[in-house]
């Protein structure tokens, strides 16, 4: 489904992201960690189209996106979450999601629509308030919801675009323990589907045991192992200079 080519990109000279191949298939989950600096974020950059490749291609579905912007990305079924929120702050919750419901919709953004007329994309907005737990709060400013709310409202907005490929950094940074099991859940039911391709930059290695069909190890922005999270975890390089574990 998504397939990195020796993707590089260099800030001066400085190699941030060097050389990393990778292929990800439809119903899998991979976890991709290392230590502060690695990487991670960046090579997410270069797959979503926030930062534009040095070499290297990315291909989605067969198709070389690489020159394509963030946004033609999007279209083309590329989610991402940021470890950064990205909301319309002064927008109720509901009307974030519904947004993001009636342009997949195809639907406009005109603002000033009348929405009943739109039952469709009003029920699908309810049905993500509902999933991510936040229908109580559906008409307070976005702004004004505390942090680990805000990161449920930004999944649910991912989870309306509807990708083929979701791509989570960091989904429970900054959560409490009470917050951080409905993202964590919702992320096990986008698992259980096999139409789509799940992307995690994670920290907290109980989620990754958990959660990941496979792992990805970046190091000084190269890739450095790559495969199932028992024999990437075992493995003593990894495991010492990677993953801060005991040898």
């Amino acid at each position: 489904m998504l397939e990195t080519q020796n993707l590089t990109i260099r800030f001066g000279g400085h190699v941030a992201v060097d050389r990393v191949s990778c292929t990800f298939e439809p119903g899998t989950l991979t976890a991709i960690v290392g230590p502060n600096g690695a990487g991670k974020t960046t090579w997410f950059n270069l797959i979503s189209g926030q930062l534009r490749a040095t070499a290297g291609r990315v291909r989605l579905h067969g198709i070389d996106i690489t020159a394509e912007g963030p946004a033609a990305r999007t279209r083309r079924g590329i989610g991402r979450a940021f470890q950064l929120t990205q909301l319309f702050p002064a927008l109720p919750v509901r009307e974030n999601v519904r947004l993001v419901v009636q342009s997949r919709a195809r639907l406009g953004l005109n603002l000033w629509s009348v929405w009943r007329d739109h039952r469709g994309v009003l029920e699908r907005t309810q049905q993500l308030l509902e999933q991510v737990r936040l229908e109580a709060r559906a008409d307070q400013p976005a702004g004004s919801l505390p942090h680990g709310d805000q990161r449920k409202l930004e999944v649910a907005m991912l989870m309306a675009l509807e990708p083929s490929v979701f791509m989570f950094d960091e989904p429970t940074a900054g959560m409490s323990v009470d917050e951080a099991p409905v993202v964590l859940d919702l992320i096990r039911q986008l698992k259980a589907r096999t139409d789509c391709t799940i992307l995690l930059v994670e920290h907290k290695m109980d989620v990754v045991r958990e959660l990941a069909d496979r792992i990805v190890v970046l190091h000084n922005g190269q890739l450095v192992a790559d495969g199932e999270p028992g024999l990437v975890i075992a493995s003593p390089v990894v495991q010492q200079a990677y993953l801060g574990l005991a040898a």
